[in-house]
């Protein structure tokens, strides 16, 4: 700055003298560069926040994919196919008439022991235990489903269940009027059912079997259990569902409930010697006298709001 001073102190002598000798002079006064105009920064891109991993998706709901069957018996639809997750499952179905999709039907699952599995042939549980065909007696309003298993272990429990659910979503049926059953072999599964899904159901029933499944879960949904085998029953005994009996009721008394309370959820029923004489039946493990007995099917149907006596 003080050069700059001094040249301009400089100019400004020799414009004077200059001046007074008449001259016109221009002058240019030289001096430092000027600064740059600041310039805006150049703009940095927003950071791409870090990629988070995505959280785990719901699991998808089981898409069934059903194959028709193509014959009938009795007004079942005979080896209709469940192709679903877990395998492929053969049902006989029947739908009444009068099911339209407008109003909420009942359905009840009736579960095949030895001689109705799906190798025994196509629709032979149908013409060895009568369950399904009795059951439409009590309520007019109701599918029934007879499934054609493989065996009565958990896969078939699992299977059972499947179906159960691929129905629920297929047909419009209350979910408050599901009933399941099971005999001999049937209700082994049956007990795997009850040991998983318990809930999907109003009420079951046990005949002529044992208990292979978990009990907890059937005292936590309170789904009530009716337990039915003869006194000398030829393949089982009445110990196991004795057995069965005593550790759910057990398991209610820890929960609180009163045995009253108890009584309206499970039931043992023993039957004696006389109880299959009086029925023309040579043996104890015999299921068609269960079918036939209206005190016992009444106890399944018999909470339904639709329920009638059978003719």
């Amino acid at each position: 700055m003080a050069a700059l001073s001094g040249r301009i102190k400089g100019a400004a002598l020799l414009l004077a003298a200059l001046t007074l000798a008449g001259c016109t002079v221009q002058v240019q006064v030289e001096t430092d560069p000027p600064t740059p105009a600041p310039t805006a920064p150049a703009e940095v891109p927003a950071a791409t926040p870090a990629a988070t991993p995505e959280s785990p998706a719901e699991p998808a709901e089981p898409v069934y994919d059903v194959t028709p069957g193509s014959e009938t018996y009795r007004d079942f639809t005979l080896d209709n196919v469940c192709h679903s997750n877990i395998g492929d499952i053969h049902f006989n179905l029947y739908v009444p008439e009068s099911y339209d999709g407008s109003t909420p039907y009942a359905l009840f699952v009736t579960l095949p022991g030895w001689q109705g599995l799906y190798f025994q042939g196509v629709g032979v549980n149908l013409q060895t235990e009568t369950f399904g065909f009795a059951a439409q007696e009590y309520v007019p309003d109701m599918i029934v489903a007879a499934p054609q298993l493989n065996g009565w272990d958990e896969q078939s429990g699992d299977e059972a269940i499947a179906l159960t659910e691929y129905l629920l979503g297929a047909y419009n049926i209350d979910p408050g009027r599901v009933y399941i059953e099971g005999y001999s072999g049937g209700g082994e599964t049956l007990s795997w059912v009850l040991g998983k899904r318990p809930e999907l159901y109003a009420a079951a029933l046990l005949r002529a079997t044992r208990w292979d499944g978990a009990y907890q879960p059937v005292v936590d949904a309170r789904t009530p259990v009716y337990l039915e085998v003869g006194e000398s029953d030829e393949y089982y005994g009445p110990e196991p569902l004795m057995e069965a009996y005593a550790a759910l009721q057990d398991l209610y008394r820890q929960a609180g409930l009163t045995d009253a309370e108890i009584g309206e959820l499970l039931v043992l029923d023993v039957k004696d010697a006389d109880y299959f004489t009086a029925r023309g039946l040579p043996n104890q493990h015999g299921g068609q006298a269960f079918a036939e007995d209206a005190a016992i099917m009444g106890w399944l149907f018999g909470r339904d709001p639709n329920a009638q006596s059978p003719e």
